[in-house]
């Protein structure tokens, strides 16, 4: 199923209204410094939803003390609370404290001339210990090819694209609402193997309101059978001019409209209950990665398809078991000679992961 956040709905029109002005204007003040960092807009609310949930806890149960006044037991009676009160979980709770640390170093580097004797000690308190609290979902290409032919025999055929691209770039859910049809052309094919985009897009990572931009590859075995039947159905479809190049498109009120992250949520619970397991776009990230890196593509290249900045990253997403990476270098004879993967042999060579079906 899509996969959240919980969220503790402790924040309301009439408690927000009693808090303590100080801490609203200091809020203020750091939101203006976020926006002239060039942060980007979803960042800063993810700041402001973080401060906000301090600053109600503040009001009910620390006397609706200024934060600049906070003291270490304020802040270790804050840890408890959301600890032992809200039940939030480790993660959680240290993005909670991440949030009001950063407004601290604000506070200390740029606030210096008012509050000169200021020193940021949230991070005093230490933080619970980091767990995993989600069971990673580890999806074969066998659980991918299935949902697609059941989704191709239902004529779910925008349903089929969106997961197919999924499969078959690895980007993340809001990733895959900005690909345009105009990208599948083939002008655009690299390698006989691989659509690039002709222009980057935007992706997550550092660079302010744009975010980071990247161009992005899609694996053409896997996705172009599922752009067809998408761009044949759509020939059918009354689409206005102004959408004929938007990828992913929902009818809201008898109109066409781009699709939103909602939809594809809503798709995600679909797919979970067809597949019979916890799917969230993400995990096929962790599928495209590790289906590169079985088939012999270098770390290196790995890291540029994706977009990483570290070759790091793709340990991390590569879910091979560890008996099947023993098993590509060793054998009854010994060490086996492993040749390293190219980018024109994806496109050359079949793959039993999906490659070049």
């Amino acid at each position: 199923m899509a996969r959240g956040t919980v969220y503790n709905h402790i924040l309301t029109n009439e408690n927000w209204a009693k808090v303590n002005q100080d801490n609203k204007d200091l809020l203020d003040e750091f939101v203006e410094y976020l926006q002239s960092t060039d942060k980007s807009p979803m960042t800063i609310n993810g700041y402001i939803d973080d401060i906000k949930i301090c600053w109600v806890w503040s009001l009910e149960h620390n006397k609706n003390k200024f934060f600049i006044d906070f003291t270490k037991r304020d802040v270790m009676k804050y840890q408890n609370h959301l600890l032992n009160t809200l039940n939030l979980s480790p993660n959680r709770i240290r993005r909670l404290k991440s949030a009001i640390s950063s407004l601290a170093n604000f506070v200390e580097a740029m606030m210096d001339d008012i509050y000169e004797n200021y020193r940021n000690i949230i991070n005093k308190i230490p933080a619970p210990t980091k767990v995993a609290v989600r069971e990673k979902t580890v999806l074969t290409d066998e659980q991918a090819q299935t949902l697609l032919d059941e989704l191709v025999k239902n004529k779910q055929y925008q349903k089929a694209c969106v997961f197919a691209l999924a499969w078959g770039s690895g980007s993340r859910k809001s990733e895959l609402l900005r690909f345009k049809v105009s990208y599948f052309d083939d002008e655009n094919v690299r390698f006989g193997s691989l659509y690039k985009t002709p222009e980057k897009i935007k992706t997550k990572g550092r660079g302010g309101k744009l975010g980071k931009q990247l161009f992005k590859f899609t694996l053409i075995s896997k996705f172009k059978p599922y752009f067809d039947l998408w761009m044949d159905e759509r020939k059918t479809l009354d689409i206005p001019d102004e959408l004929k190049d938007t990828l992913f498109i929902t009818k809201r009120k008898g109109e066409w409209q781009p699709m939103k992250i909602t939809t594809l949520d809503s798709w995600a619970d679909k797919f979970s209950a067809m597949l019979n397991v916890d799917f969230y776009f993400h995990c096929m990230r962790h599928n495209f990665c590790t289906g590169l890196s079985q088939a012999q593509v270098p770390a290196t290249v790995i890291k540029e398809i994706v977009g990483w900045e570290s070759v790091n990253m793709v340990e991390i997403y590569d879910d091979t078991e560890v008996d099947d990476k023993l098993g590509k270098y060793f054998d009854t004879n010994g060490i086996k000679k492993v040749e390293a993967t190219s980018l024109e042999d994806l496109g050359e060579s079949q793959s039993s992961n999906g490659f070049n079906r």
